[in-house]
């Protein structure tokens, strides 16, 4: 079975994780567009996601304190098996019902935050180590919304950045990007 959260993750999914099978060793202490966060540590962040959302899903509790090091031998091939978890956790149609005890948040909304990590992150990880990035145009619309709707808070929390101003006719990554405090045009140089 597939719900419209599944769907939107199953889409986004092989794009991250393409993303991340490029990354090579010597690019982990690379610097991203997360401040104070190099490649490896939103590796490690982008997994205990991926790790944290299948459970999530099910309504388990998570830690998030526990920060591991994910990457150790054959990391990119358990991320892409995790993500393919993640999807089929989110698959079953009670995942998106109710609301999540831990989050006290609706189930959908904690579905899409899965999702814009997983996008964004993909972005971060894909312009910090030099790599294409072209998101699943049908993710964009939910990701916006979503974006919208928890910038306030997110930003209050240090979740999001300020605001980033896109000039022109933004793309709607661009301006999705922007929404969540990164700048479009971001480089490490």
């Amino acid at each position: 079975m597939a719900t419209q959260t599944s769907d939107l993750l199953a889409a986004a999914a092989p794009r991250t994780v393409a993303v991340v099978r490029q990354i090579t060793d010597d690019q982990l202490d690379l610097p991203t567009p997360c401040q104070d966060f190099q490649v490896r540590d939103l590796l490690n962040h982008l997994y205990e996601v991926v790790v944290n959302f299948q459970a999530l899903a099910g309504r388990s509790p998570v830690t998030w304190a526990d920060k591991p090091d994910h990457l150790t031998d054959g990391w990119r091939d358990r991320f892409e098996t995790e993500t393919g978890r993640l999807v089929e956790a989110w698959s079953d149609p009670a995942s998106e019902e109710g609301a999540s005890p831990g989050m006290g948040m609706p189930q959908p909304v904690v579905g899409a935050m899965a999702l814009l990590d997983l996008t964004v992150h993909g972005w971060d990880l894909a312009v910090a180590t030099g790599q294409p990035y072209e998101p699943a145009s049908e993710v964009l619309p939910a990701l916006h919304e979503l974006a919208a709707q928890l910038a306030p808070t997110a930003r209050q929390m240090g979740v999001f950045g300020e605001a980033v101003p896109v000039d022109g006719t933004p793309s709607e990554l661009a301006r999705l990007l922007g929404m969540t405090g990164r700048d479009p045009a971001w480089t490490s140089r």
